[in-house]
């Protein structure tokens, strides 16, 4: 997530829209107080690609999927993405 000390320039608006998305499809398998939020990779990946307003393609989900790992949006565990902190995020 890029902050007012990041050099990197914000993520651009479509891969907010991407985000904004997954968030609305995440899952709390824990609901106790440090429960995170869930979304198999798989289903990201067609939650994606799916969403008609958007109209990705393969190419540009991989490239989405990236920038929000890489920006801290996101982190993997196995093959989960798991919200980084969803009281401030989702």
């Amino acid at each position: 997530m890029a902050g007012i000390t990041d050099p990197r320039p914000p993520l651009p608006e479509w891969i907010l829209k991407c985000y904004d998305l997954l968030c609305s499809h995440t899952s709390q398998p824990d609901r106790g107080k440090d429960a995170v939020q869930v979304i198999e990779y798989d289903d990201a990946t067609d939650t994606l690609l799916s969403d008609s307003e958007l109209a990705l393609e393969q190419r540009d989900v991989e490239y989405a999927l990236t920038r929000l790992l890489e920006r801290g949006y996101f982190y993997e565990v196995e093959d989960e993405l798991r919200v980084t902190s969803p009281e401030e995020q989702c």
